[in-house]
């Protein structure tokens, strides 16, 4: 989902920083910007050179990185594990359990 400035109460990054709790640092707000949390970014808004996230935003991005039931590796990872429960299935099956 894309942040609708038109609905959403828009922030600076520094203002995110400071009502978020803990009040995590500003370039930690930017790291969940570029890089992310566990394969899921904090959705932002470029305006004029200047980038916004919302309120909304940031619920969603916590909401996220909080469930336990999101995929949390990458697809190669998953991929490399589907391999090797298959390979081990094969085995188990192999030996006769």
């Amino acid at each position: 989902m894309a942040i609708d400035i038109n609905s959403e109460q828009i922030l600076t990054v520094a203002e995110a920083a400071r009502l978020l709790p803990g009040r995590p640092s500003t370039r930690t707000v930017w790291r969940w910007l570029d890089r992310g949390v566990r394969h899921v970014k904090l959705e932002s808004v470029l305006v004029g050179g200047r980038r916004f996230v919302s309120k909304e935003s940031i619920n969603r991005f916590l909401e996220s990185i909080n469930q336990p039931d999101v995929q949390r590796t990458s697809p190669a990872v998953a991929a490399k594990r589907k391999r090797a429960i298959k390979r081990a299935e094969k085995e188990l099956q192999e030996a006769g359990l």
